[in-house]
């Protein structure tokens, strides 16, 4: 599905007979919800199309985006429509269109919560504990837990002061797998066919045409295989890189030629930071005024962000200081010592070995 191929409705097709806000004893996004429900019901024309975006409902209704993210779920909850990251929420026409979704995270808590409620033998009548014991006892984020107990409520099983209204309700099997858990697989089986150690993924957009799921999706999904080591990510030009085939075990780490990426990273600053250090130390007496941020990224070849991050570094080390104004500046406070390089030896040991 492409957003290209979907007719978004207008909003003056929708909002006709406002819902009354004011007098009311649920809550707003409820309200709408049902009053949105009544709408999409009632137009045969609406189904396969894109909803107004919740920032011009918020404005016609006179509430917050939060509250119509709120509303929306609720009326996803109701079966009416059906959302898709990077695309929005369309009306539900199953003739026309099929998407892909799995079981999502509030969809689980909604299961746990009902499995918490019948182990711990709540009566009718009692309220729940606080969204943060339940998330604890359910082993889910607080926000999940919160989106859980509102489906709940809109489902009749609580109130809105999350008191049990009803016991009468089934457990339903879970398989309890994500979409981003489904696609995470579907990457390995991709990588797995297709690829070798040593290539470049397509690009994300490409990807999410492939396995038909959001961009967000695959960055969610390429963000456990790089933290399992399985992909390394370059910035730029160099994109990202397959260091292991997904079914391969990962190398022992001390028999692993590469550092994890966040000790390369620590590494590289560090290493910028000594060439600062040895530079001041030559040419430099205290007191005296380093060049900007820009000079020194045109002299040392490296990006204004990297001078940055080590002249703030070596300001807590106690070396620099910053002073605003017209005669403002870097200064120097102290002469560093001689630099230390065995801290970076294992990242660059080939380098080392050769020399």
């Amino acid at each position: 599905m492409k957003k290209s191929d979907l007719k978004t409705i207008d909003i003056n097709e929708i909002v006709v007979d406002l819902p009354d806000l004011k007098n009311i004893n649920e809550a707003k996004a409820m309200v709408i919800a049902k009053w949105l429900k009544n709408r999409i019901k009632n137009e045969r024309d609406f189904n396969g199309r894109l909803l107004p975006t919740k920032a011009e409902f918020a404005y016609m209704l006179g509430v917050s985006i939060g509250t119509m993210q709120n509303a929306f779920r609720y009326l996803e909850d109701m079966g009416c429509v059906q959302s898709k990251q990077c695309i929005g929420t369309v009306v539900k026409n199953k003739k026309s269109f099929s998407m892909r979704k799995l079981t999502s995270k509030r969809e689980i808590a909604i299961e746990l919560i009902k499995k918490y409620i019948k182990d711990n033998d709540i009566k009718v009548g009692e309220a729940l504990p606080s969204s943060r014991v339940i998330a604890e006892k359910t082993n889910c984020c607080a926000n999940t837990v919160r989106l859980a107990l509102e489906s709940l409520c809109t489902s009749g099983i609580l109130n809105s002061q999350k008191i049990l209204k009803t016991n009468d309700f089934e457990i339903k099997e879970s398989r309890n797998e994500t979409l981003v858990a489904k696609v995470l697989s579907d990457l390995k089986s991709y990588i797995t066919s297709n690829l070798k150690v040593g290539d470049r993924l397509p690009a994300h957009e490409a990807l999410s045409n492939e396995l038909n799921v959001s961009i967000k999706t695959i960055h969610d999904a390429l963000k456990v295989l790089i933290n399992d080591g399985v992909l390394l990510a370059k910035r730029g030009r160099y994109g990202t890189t397959v260091t292991r085939m997904p079914n391969d075990m990962p190398l022992e780490r001390e028999t692993s030629i590469f550092a994890p990426a966040q000790d390369a990273a620590f590494y590289y600053y560090e290493k910028t930071q000594n060439r600062i250090k040895k530079m001041i130390a030559e040419n430099y007496e205290i007191g005296s005024k380093l060049p900007s941020i820009q000079e020194l990224s045109k002299q040392m070849d490296l990006s204004p962000n990297t001078i940055r991050k080590a002249f703030n570094n070596l300001a807590k080390e106690g070396y620099l200081a910053f002073s605003r104004g017209r005669y403002g500046g870097t200064f120097v406070i102290d002469i560093p010592e001689a630099e230390q390089t065995f801290k970076w030896l294992a990242v660059n040991y080939s380098e080392v070995m050769s020399k």
